[in-house]
């Protein structure tokens, strides 16, 4: 069983990381193609691209003059420290161990516009470049035609040796978008998380992704490999409700934050 994550806009490249271990992404050789689209990009060419303020246009057109190969731990950092968005605050990789942490390489995968698919120890530079934006590069019109099936291919061969070939996806829409559901060879699991307001249960955002970040370190913590296990997830007063679920979207309710 795998799981998927979105990436995060807001990263952490300052503070220290518990572990020297580090992998190489699978990617990179793409990446870099899509960072020398980026580079002919100007700050303000950035900041309509990506809808981002004029402060932020120009932050990321220096990070990508300053990208560049090989990576190291002196010019990049492991991601799964790197992001710290409201999935990685859920995630809490901190509280993670070193068994954790290697049961995690090998069942979670970041979906990324510019790395493609990411290992939590691959080694990655900072950047921005979401998902749905409409970079075009090498006849393609955005980052979906760029990667094409190749991300539901790289799945596939992680999931190669596992014992369910179940994908547990705790990304959002705009992300998992990109995995080819006709070329993935698995059965896709999505769970949904709800909280209750103003009368009814409905999907809050900010709390929906720490809730995933939730359920992917109850997963990686308890070792859990069928989408049955997830069910017992229990954490920050979410609770499985079974006549709202069906197999391939298992629902769980929060009556109060």
């Amino acid at each position: 069983m795998l799981l998927v994550l979105s990436p995060a806009k807001s990263l952490d490249f300052e503070s220290p990381v518990p572990t020297g271990k580090f992998t190489q992404a699978d990617y990179l050789n793409d990446s870099a193609q899509l960072n020398q689209a980026l580079r002919q990009q100007s700050p303000e060419d950035l900041s309509k691209l990506m809808h981002i303020s004029a402060t932020l246009g120009e932050l990321n057109f220096r990070r990508n003059l300053n990208w560049q190969t090989p990576f190291d731990t002196s010019n990049a950092r492991q991601a799964i420290y790197a992001f710290t968005g409201d999935v990685y605050q859920g995630l809490d990789v901190h509280a993670l161990n070193q068994k954790d942490m290697a049961y995690a390489q090998n069942h979670v995968r970041i979906l990324s516009g510019l790395y493609g698919l990411l290992r939590p120890l691959d080694l990655m530079q900072p950047y921005r470049l979401e998902m749905g934006t409409a970079l075009p590069h090498g006849g393609n019109k955005n980052l979906y035609e760029f990667w094409g099936s190749r991300l539901a291919e790289g799945l596939n061969t992680a999931m190669k040796g596992h014992s369910n070939r179940v994908l547990i996806n705790l990304a959002s829409n705009e992300y998992f978008r990109a995995v080819d559901k006709k070329v993935l060879d698995a059965d896709i699991v999505s769970p949904v998380f709800k909280d209750y307001k103003n009368g009814q249960y409905k999907i809050i955002s900010f709390f929906a992704k720490k809730a995933r970040g939730m359920m992917a370190a109850h997963i990686i913590k308890n070792r859990i490999d069928s989408p049955e296990g997830i069910c017992q997830f229990n954490s920050a007063g979410y609770r499985y409700s079974a006549k709202d679920s069906t197999a391939s979207a298992p629902v769980f309710l929060r009556k109060q934050a």
